[in-house]
């Protein structure tokens, strides 16, 4: 699991906090019900409100897949399509029916059924990047929602500060009970802010962050297969795949040689 999201989300949490206690002030005074409720709730409803019901069942999907996110497999991913490679050259195409077994990837086990079904080699590329084009306009949906809950969090924050701004002119007659009053409505938009800045922001950007990684691997897979099919030499397809290599898993696999 890449913890990056979930290590950064707690980081500035504690950064806040810290810098609230060395100023004197305490972490639990922003706690409050009615401003959470306001904030994250309402967030949510006008992110509904401004797309599809089906986006936001979505939603927590979403947030697994931004949480427990896998870390890049490129190097494994090029040695297993070198194996089938290599695996069809001696044996043919046909003998990865029994190698599928061991494959991991789903969308490599797809695009190897395709290949020993005999799927001719431009349909199954127009198969396949039909397949990934797809995932990329899902993926693009779900970041729209976390940027779009990004717009909508500060916005909600301070229609909660101006809620709490009318209830304390409504106790101008108390003047004990101001300060406490005032610094709640402000409770309001601290939330907004903080919760875009540091929950939904950062999220859709890792959304686009991962798809691009896993668009990347499945475009990779394509051209594995390809090889595959036309019987390219082995070597020539580790070095095909590994020139479509992102710079640094490039530089990773030259070392790791």
């Amino acid at each position: 699991m890449d913890p990056a999201t979930l290590a950064g989300i707690v980081l500035a949490f504690v950064a806040i906090f810290t810098a609230m206690i060395l100023e004197g002030g305490s972490p639990g005074s922003i706690f409050l019900a009615a401003p959470l409720v306001l904030v994250f709730v309402g967030t949510l409803g006008a992110a509904m409100a401004g797309g599809m019901l089906k986006d936001i069942i979505g939603l927590v999907d979403s947030l697994k897949r931004v949480m427990l996110s896998k870390s890049a497999v490129y190097d494994s991913l090029v040695d297993d399509i070198v194996k089938l490679a290599e695996k069809a050259r001696r044996e043919g195409l046909l003998a990865l029916e029994d190698a599928m077994k061991e494959v991991q990837d789903p969308f490599l086990k797809k695009g190897l059924q395709l290949a020993i079904d005999g799927t001719d080699s431009e349909e199954l590329a127009a198969i396949l990047e039909a397949e990934v084009e797809a995932k990329k306009k899902a993926d693009k949906q779900a970041a729209t929602i976390f940027t779009a809950m990004g717009g909508y969090a500060p916005t909600i924050g301070i229609i909660g500060t101006v809620i709490g701004l009318i209830h304390v002119l409504e106790n101008l007659s108390e003047p004990a009970k101001l300060g406490e009053l005032i610094a709640g409505a402000f409770v309001a938009t601290l939330w907004g802010v903080l919760s875009a800045n540091v929950i939904w922001l950062p999220m859709g950007a890792k959304m686009k962050r991962l798809s691009d990684i896993e668009c990347g691997q499945m475009e990779l897979v394509i051209a594995g297969i390809i090889n595959i099919q036309a019987g390219a030499n082995p070597r020539l397809v580790a070095q095909k795949l590994r020139s479509l290599l992102p710079p640094g898993a490039s530089k990773e696999k030259e070392k790791a040689a």
